[in-house]
């Protein structure tokens, strides 16, 4: 199994990245976790539309780069998606294993979210509910959530 979070932008901080590093640790039992950041493009002049295509651009060609097939599925991080419990996630993902998915890619835009090119591509979104997250916390949340559901999955005593 493997699992793929492409997030736009970098996390600066040593406790966000200890945190990420920690879930990915406990991750690996369960799936190979590769983190890609693509460049976070809010800080470049230019409309909303513009900011939230151009990192759209860069998400695409990551996606192609990853050479994405029957085997893979896509899940946008959006705040219009469907909203699951941890149980609900844990079952969503055996079922689409069971379906012969392989590689999950998780994508997480940028502050303007994610472009409509993307979201295209992308067979699910996924949202964290009406809240809106700080992106670094966003992408520990994740991470933590997809552990949550493997070791539900698995019968790991983690979720109890």
């Amino acid at each position: 199994m493997k699992i793929t979070v492409i997030a736009t932008g970098k996390l600066k901080d040593n406790y966000w990245k200890e945190a990420l590093a920690e879930y990915q640790r406990r991750l690996s039992a369960f799936a190979k976790v590769t983190i890609v950041e693509v460049p976070d493009k809010a800080s470049q002049s230019g409309t909303e539309k513009q900011i939230k295509a151009a990192e759209g651009k860069s998400i695409l060609a990551r996606l192609q780069q990853l050479q994405a097939g029957d085997t893979t599925q896509v899940i946008a991080l959006d705040g219009r998606g469907k909203q699951r419990s941890s149980t609900q996630l844990a079952t969503h993902f055996d079922d689409l294993k069971l379906r012969g998915k392989s590689h999950f890619v998780f994508i997480i835009g940028g502050s303007h979210g994610i472009s409509p090119e993307v979201l295209a591509v992308a067979q699910e979104s996924l949202s964290f509910g009406l809240q809106t997250w700080p992106h670094n916390l966003a992408r520990i949340m994740l991470v933590e959530q997809i552990y949550r559901a493997f070791a539900i999955s698995n019968n790991h005593p983690y979720h109890k």
